[in-house]
């Protein structure tokens, strides 16, 4: 059945990882009936401690801060912007070429932790640290892991969900080609300067598994309702906002909903105050296979997509986004 949600739900991942029988059914089908309606819900109890989160703001904000002919020198346009830096504008949403409000930097899997026997290895470049902030490289990898283990968990429900195996997606994301984008919207000292139709995100679905986003320090952020309303997102300071991606929404033809949202600029007299975000984009190893779930596909529900791998379709989409040549 349709729900058209107000808010999207909330929902506490302690019933899934340590609850009784019963708390973690009640998870997975709170979860599915999110992710089929709105493809988005908040969750607390996700292991990501405050003080984690107050490191590594502060961390980026100092980046951040640098002039930017220092953060220049961590972009890296040869690896498509994967790792490292990625200054002010370059970014646009698929089908537009107005450049996002935004400036951002990548980390990935840290390679010294991928064993050498892996596949994996030899695909993803080194990241990059800058050496003006010592502490930065600790903050980020923690909480790259941390991120990680909360959406290893979010996808056994989800795995759960669609009545296959819990550990359906483990080895799929071992080591998967997972990003934590660090995110400034910066400050617009004259609002007129900016082109029209530019904003700090453009509406825009997300290209991999799941995405989880740590406490946007402003408000923002909007999802737009199966009935073409758009409804703002709101998560208390101890929750997760947790949505469906692409990748999933291919993977169970289009049960699970990869949702468009958007981050639209605050009224004019607050354009000159910075916004930061910090989404991690749960990736799977490139060679996964999206092709529809057996079970997602039936007379009512007949196959949307062609067959392709994760790598395969993350390449596409880089390329829409302006971030590949």
């Amino acid at each position: 059945m349709e729900i058209l949600f107000d808010q999207i739900p909330s929902l506490d991942l302690a019933d899934f990882t340590s609850g009784n029988p019963e708390q973690k059914a009640q998870f997975v089908k709170k979860l599915g009936e999110a992710y089929e309606n709105i493809g988005f819900v908040a969750i607390k109890n996700h292991g990501l401690s405050q003080e984690l989160q107050n490191r590594l703001y502060s961390s980026i904000k100092e980046f951040f801060a640098l002039p930017d002919e220092i953060k220049m020198n961590y972009e890296k346009p040869e690896i498509g912007f994967q790792r490292g830096y990625t200054g002010k504008g370059k970014e646009h949403a698929k089908g537009r070429n107005t450049g996002d409000l935004k400036e951002f930097y990548h980390v990935g899997q840290e390679l010294s932790e991928i064993p050498d026997q892996d596949s994996v290895k030899s695909e993803y470049p080194d990241n990059i640290w800058p050496k003006e902030l010592p502490q930065f490289k600790n903050d980020a990898l923690e909480a790259f892991r941390t991120l990680e283990n909360a959406g290893r968990n979010m996808l056994k429900a989800i795995a759960l969900n669609l009545d296959l195996p819990e550990d359906y997606f483990e080895e799929k994301v071992a080591y998967g080609n997972s990003i934590l984008r660090q995110i400034h919207y910066f400050p617009i000292e004259n609002p007129e300067e900016v082109p029209a139709d530019a904003v700090r995100a453009a509406e825009h679905g997300d290209i991999n598994l799941i995405t989880l986003l740590m406490g946007a320090s402003a408000d923002g952020l909007q999802v737009l309702r199966k009935d073409g309303k758009w409804i703002p997102i709101t998560a208390l300071p101890d929750q997760l906002v947790v949505n469906v991606g692409d990748m999933l929404e291919r993977l169970t033809n289009k049960k699970l909903k990869s949702t468009i949202h958007r981050v639209v600029n605050p009224p004019k007299e607050l354009m000159n105050t910075s916004r930061y975000s910090i989404p991690f984009f749960m990736h799977p190893r490139s060679e996964m296979d999206l092709t529809c779930l057996p079970n997602c596909v039936d007379e009512q529900h007949p196959k949307q997509f062609s067959d392709a791998t994760a790598g395969e379709f993350l390449e596409e989409r880089l390329r829409e986004l302006g971030l590949r040549k």
